[in-house]
């Protein structure tokens, strides 16, 4: 078995609970990482400003992937790479997320705007990422600056049936994945979790054998694909479960930390 000399986690439904808290045994959980010599990082949907209160509980000294991805920042959130959507596949979103009816989110590197701040979903993002949106009527004047797209509803099967129209539209243009059953994202295209980890295993100089990747949501997926070890969250659906080589607890139940034991464990038994 290859040593794993990386995690990667994802998180919200990995890392933190479901009222966005970083419990201490997940803080205890990295802090054994760091004692074998393991590097770790973090990569969410989440845009760059709403995941730098994890770092310094986290210790976490590596590159972190926001917005699935597509943009790599360092530690202090200034931006190494960074991806936009496309100006015609960004209005094309838009355009279409507004014939389905749900509230839409444009974030750019450090803002957030929405053109209806009493959206059903504003006050959980507010929670998730501690940072408030910039109310707009016309998303016009920022969409050739373009992080992520979001479509947020609480009506599952119509953002579901929303997502595979909008990949149907998109093709090749642009990323369209449900990070939650309540957000659809669209991101810039050939980008995702799983580019983020061979990103990182290059700029390490090591295998994507050597790293490991723990999640709970299809767009988890791709990073479980690139990774040598991929560990699905208890409260992933089957469907994601399917795609890990194993399964840990819930993240209400010390998921992400019982993980990180099984990744030690794996390294033991190498």
């Amino acid at each position: 078995m290859t040593r794993i000399a990386l995690v990667i986690s994802d998180v919200d439904g990995t890392l933190l609970t479901k009222d966005k808290t970083l419990t201490d045994a997940a803080k205890r959980a990295a802090g054994r990482l760091r004692e074998a010599g393991i590097g770790f990082t973090i990569t969410s949907s989440r845009p760059t400003i709403g995941m730098r209160f994890l770092i310094e509980p986290l210790a976490i000294a590596l590159p972190i992937g926001a917005f699935n991805g597509s943009a790599i920042v360092d530690p202090q959130m200034n931006p190494i790479e960074q991806h936009l959507i496309p100006v015609t596949a960004a209005e094309r979103s838009i355009d279409l997320l507004d014939r389905f009816g749900v509230d839409i989110w444009l974030f750019t590197h450090d803002t957030w705007f929405t053109r209806n701040g009493h959206g059903e979903y504003v006050p959980h993002e507010v929670r998730a990422i501690r940072t408030e949106p910039t109310i707009l009527d016309d998303f016009a004047p920022h969409v050739a600056r373009a992080c992520k797209i979001v479509g947020a509803s609480s009506d599952f099967e119509l953002l579901k049936r929303c997502e595979a129209e909008l990949r149907h539209v998109l093709g090749a243009q642009a990323t369209a994945v449900r990070s939650q059953n309540y957000y659809l994202d669209i991101t810039p295209p050939g980008c995702d979790k799983g580019t983020f980890v061979a990103a990182m295993a290059r700029r390490l100089g090591i295998s994507t054998d050597a790293v490991a990747t723990i999640g709970d949501m299809e767009n988890d997926v791709a990073m479980f694909a690139m990774s040598g070890l991929s560990i699905a969250m208890g409260n992933a659906h089957d469907g994601i479960k399917a795609q890990a080589k194993l399964v840990t607890a819930s993240n209400e139940a010390d998921g992400f930390a019982k993980a990180i034991d099984m990744i030690l464990q794996h390294n033991a038994a190498g």
